[in-house]
This record gives C-alpha cells, sequence and structure tokens, in this order.
C-alpha cells in the first residue's frame, strides 16, 4: 500500500536549516517479513531492529559494504515491513544523479545515523507534500537488485520519468523531462 503512495512526495534533505538536497520520489520497492528477500525474514537482529521499529521510522542499511540504502519503516511494530527508496527526481539538469539506492543516498548524504530517525520528526531529511499521481502513470513491475522472492511484483515507479534506476524490458526512456509542481515550494 505504502510503496506506490511514496511517489510523488517530496523528499529534502538539510543541514540545520540549509537545504542540501530535494527531489521527488518516483521508485520504491516493498519488504516484509513473509517473503525471504526481507531482512526481518528470519529474525529480529541488532542490525535490523528498526524495521521491526514503528512506521514511520527511517532504517538505514548498508548494501554489500558499499553504499547505504534508505527505507521507510511500514505496517505495524514487531513486524518487518518496509519501502525501500530506489529512485529520486532532482530539478537540477542531473536526471540521473540519484536513480538508485546507493547514488541516493550518496546525494543525499546519508548514512547509517539516518537510521532510526522519524520521517515525520526531524530536522535533517524528511518525506511531505505528495505530487498528485494518477495511477496509470505507475508501472507495477518485480523487485531488482536480489536473488530471492524476485517473482513479487513490489516495485514501482513513474513511467514519464526520465530517474528509474532500470526500466521495465520495453519501456521506452521518455523524451520530455520531468514536470513536478511542488518541487520548488
Amino acid at each position: 500500500i505504502v510503496a506506490p503512495e511514496l511517489i510523488g512526495c517530496q523528499i529534502v534533505r538539510r543541514n540545520k536549516k540549509k537545504v542540501i538536497s530535494k527531489g521527488i520520489i518516483i521508485e520504491t520497492e516493498a519488504y516484509s517479513q513473509e517473503e525471504e528477500a526481507c531482512h526481518g525474514f528470519t529474525k529480529k537482529t541488532n542490525s535490523n531492529k528498526t524495521l521491526f521499529g514503528e512506521p514511520g521510522l527511517f532504517y538505514v542499511y548498508r548494501s554489500y559494504g558499499i553504499h547505504y540504502c534508505l527505507n521507510l519503516v511500514t505496517d505495524r511494530e514487531n513486524f518487518a515491513s518496509g519501502v525501500l527508496i530506489r529512485s529520486v527526481f532532482i530539478d537540477q539538469g542531473q536526471e540521473r544523479v540519484a536513480s538508485g539506492p546507493g547514488l541516493l543516498t550518496k546525494k543525499f548524504r546519508i548514512d547509517k545515523t539516518f537510521d532510526g530517525l522519524k520521517s515525520y520528526d526531524n530536522n535533517h531529511l524528511n518525506i511531505f507534500n505528495k505530487e498528485f499521481i494518477n495511477k496509470n502513470e505507475l508501472v507495477n513491475t518485480t523487485r531488482i537488485g536480489i536473488s530471492k522472492a524476485k517473482d513479487l511484483e513490489w516495485r514501482w515507479y513513474l513511467k514519464r520519468s526520465r530517474s528509474v534506476s532500470k526500466r521495465e524490458k520495453g519501456d521506452k526512456l521518455p523524451k520530455f523531462k520531468n514536470q513536478f509542481s511542488n518541487l520548488n515550494r
């Protein structure tokens, strides 16, 4: 439910009161402890305990020891469920600068210190101001970059965006640029 609803939301990274980066979420993937690709599938550990926390927390982990991934905890406490923010459109002529989980966290300067922050109540990273997105503008497909439970169609992306990390086979890159009314607010 939450993964497609996050598409069109603005994400803003601040350092004190200064905006470092901002953009529109255009690609997400959902995970649930009921399927084996989820970090909480087997059990709660020190490294994944945030994923079992209250909905609205940021869950940040390091993927393969290389880059960080930003997730939003969903569902309910003591049940591992979350949404990976895969790509963000940034309106600065750099349409692919945050096209993928590692590029996104690099551009927004997100690391493990963001793990456990409330997405709705902190001075560093917030998600808000949903842009209206018509449901037929979304592509719903299988998740990518995983080896288990890869047939579940739990990935969504905005078809008109050129910032998608990986398009579905046959889905051509749009020729026009993204237009979002609330990005400059």
